[in-house]
């Protein structure tokens, strides 16, 4: 078994690699994710719209992320393992977003979890720290708050929300975070928030300045083309790929050319003669 992705070398990459993070919701995805040396695997609650269907990312809770996760989980044995903290999970109380955070350590095996926010969430990453959970945080266009923020928007295209964005950074790192995502926000100003922490950044969406990238497996794959963002680059095709081969089976199936006797199974010489098969 390959050694476990960790924290201390996730925070020692930091101006030494750029990291390497995706997204994935099961246990094939995970196994396969891990075999090409991906840092780290986020059990994303995008898993409502690329997996579920749903509209937005509201639409899951505790027992989808949860049972999803631990899939994740049993098939990763290098990636860290990172639960995304679903809408409503952490924002009431410190003590509700510690319980929720236990939970996805014990019940789901994550080896982190990851919240969005800036300032607002400081104590919720703090009590999570102190209680030994590491986190990963999430600020620039946060989609569980997609709708105060006027939809999936860039952000911190304005001197005055650029400067916000780097003190929720810097707030965020203060507190214990172990990296922090940066969503949808100019390049030059990732850069910049880059700089003004001492914890790796991940981007999406974000530029090339960023300590590492983060996507939606589906997206690299090419399996998901309900809608597709600007920075997200296909590294295959693969929803041409299977709908042709369903394709090509349904045809097999409908012109008895599948199954063919090799894909049977038969009884014994013996057994045959016996039901005077031969």
């Amino acid at each position: 078994m390959s050694k476990r992705v960790t924290v201390p070398e996730i925070l020692g990459a930091k101006g030494n690699r750029k990291l390497s993070e995706v997204t994935a919701y099961d246990y094939p995805t995970a196994l396969l994710a891990d075999k090409s040396g991906i840092d780290m695997l986020l059990v994303g609650d995008s898993l409502a719209m690329v997996v579920l269907g749903h509209e937005d990312t509201l639409s899951v809770g505790m027992t989808e992320m949860l049972h999803h996760t631990l899939a994740v989980s049993r098939g990763a044995s290098r990636a860290m393992v990172i639960g995304d903290m679903p809408f409503m999970s952490y924002q009431a109380s410190v003590e509700q977003a510690l319980i929720n955070a236990g939970r996805f350590m014990k019940e789901a095996r994550a080896n982190a979890v990851k919240l969005e926010g800036g300032a607002r969430i400081v104590p919720q990453v703090r009590a999570m720290v102190e209680a030994g959970i590491p986190v990963q945080g999430h600020i620039g266009l946060t989609p569980q708050s997609a709708a105060q923020l006027g939809g999936f928007k860039v952000q911190g295209k304005t001197a005055e929300a650029a400067k916000v964005l780097i003190e929720d950074a810097q707030a965020l790192a203060d507190a214990g975070c172990f990296s922090i995502v940066l969503e949808a926000i100019p390049s030059s100003i990732a850069e910049m928030v880059t700089e003004a922490v001492p914890v790796p950044t991940i981007g999406i969406g974000a530029g090339p300045g960023c300590d590492g990238q983060v996507l939606v497996v589906h997206d690299v794959l090419g399996l998901f083309d309900r809608f597709v963002p600007r920075f997200v680059k296909k590294y295959a095709k693969l929803d041409d790929l299977i709908v042709q081969a369903l394709t090509k089976y349904r045809e097999e199936v409908e012109q008895g050319v599948f199954p063919g006797p090799e894909h049977g199974f038969a009884l014994s010489e013996q057994e045959a003669k016996k039901l005077g098969k031969s």
